[in-house]
């Protein structure tokens, strides 16, 4: 297993070697979300999904704004899949170190706010049914004269900074343990999630979580360029799931295996050899790039950040196979592209960060 993470981590250090990488993000950013893989029944992980109404697991991946997967689970169908957000980020062993993750409405929580944030990483989710969100203010007197409505009736949803403040160094060696591999992070935030609402630590992380997440909801209010990124984000790791399921074809898609270290091991060979694919098709699109400019095309980066390396037209899952050709040294390719992508960083830059949300 340790070996075929550090091969998905090379691919990903050479993909975004890459100039043409660059027209898609720069490794900052990571959305995580996860696609149902079939499975028997008869093992110890599978569970018959109430979604898709059939048996199997997750496969649950970090995907990069450069489209390509940092790391992947495979976890049992109907978890609460917030906990592998943290445990992904923190296993991830490339060169690349985002500090914003993405996920849908699943991925978060008030714990995984606070654990997020308490790690240095900016969790901003994609969350449905605003109405039913509680905002929480700084103090009983606080008021707000356009969005008051937002944070129910005047006087209540108050943060308790005095217990917040009491806990905080229990906190912070929480997030240091974690951070060194003492505690893992998924049974930490199983544990905070079904945690007794009198424990002290529960307590304190929740209101960290309430304090970090009306925040977040606020400046995804008032941001209509972060909203396009979290949506982009979201959208590009539902495409992950697509392309990775159409490569994966083998059995008609089922992992055949009981064993849970072989289906981990499945799910993380579909990741490596999706990524593979991904880095052939962004040299191809390069090589295509360095044609047309040799034709006297000038080539719009922006243009190019809408091309996906998503593509399937060109690939023969079923073969041909020649294996007289194993042997044979492929020649270097060039990462080279004489694109300016600095203006695409330029033209959306991230928000203020928290502090300036504050």
């Amino acid at each position: 297993m340790p070996t075929l993470n550090e091969a998905i981590a090379d691919l990903v250090d050479t993909h975004a070697r890459l100039d043409i990488s660059q027209a898609w993000g720069d490794g900052s950013t990571v959305a995580a979300d996860g696609t149902h893989m079939d499975t028997y029944l008869n093992n110890l992980l599978s569970e018959t999904s109430v979604r898709y109404g059939k048996p199997g697991g997750i496969a649950y991946h970090h995907i990069s704004d450069a489209y390509i997967a940092l790391f992947t689970h495979f976890i049992p169908c109907g978890v609460w899949e917030a906990v592998y957000i943290i445990e992904g980020l923190l296993k991830n062993t490339s060169e690349l170190t985002p500090t914003t993750v993405h996920a849908d409405t699943q991925g978060q929580s008030f714990p995984v706010f606070a654990f997020a944030r308490l790690l240095g990483f900016d969790l901003m989710p994609r969350i449905r049914n605003w109405k039913d969100l509680t905002f929480y203010r700084p103090t009983k007197q606080a008021e707000y004269v356009h969005i008051d409505a937002l944070f129910g009736e005047s006087g209540r949803n108050v943060i308790d900074f005095d217990l917040t403040e009491s806990q905080f160094r229990h906190l912070m060696r929480v997030a240091v343990s974690v951070r060194e591999g003492a505690i893992s992070s998924t049974l930490l935030l199983r544990r905070l999630r079904s945690g007794s609402r009198k424990n002290a630590t529960y307590t304190a992380f929740r209101e960290v979580g309430r304090v970090i997440r009306t925040v977040q909801l606020l400046r995804y209010l008032s941001d209509a360029p972060l909203r396009r990124r979290v949506t982009a984000a979201t959208n590009k790791v539902e495409a992950f799931n697509g392309f990775s399921q159409w490569i994966g074809f083998g059995n008609g898609g089922v992992i055949t295996d009981n064993d849970p270290v072989e289906q981990e091991k499945t799910a993380k060979f579909n990741a490596l050899l999706t990524n593979a694919v991904i880095f052939h098709n962004a040299l191809d699109i390069a090589e295509i790039v360095r044609q047309l400019q040799e034709e006297g095309w000038e080539i719009d980066p922006e243009d190019l950040a809408h091309i996906s390396p998503y593509l399937t037209e060109h690939i023969r899952r079923f073969g041909e196979y020649s294996t007289h050709e194993l042997g044979i040294q492929p020649e270097a390719y060039d990462p080279h592209l004489d694109v300016d992508f600095t203006q695409l960083r330029d033209q959306d830059q991230p928000t203020e960060g928290f502090s300036t949300a504050a």
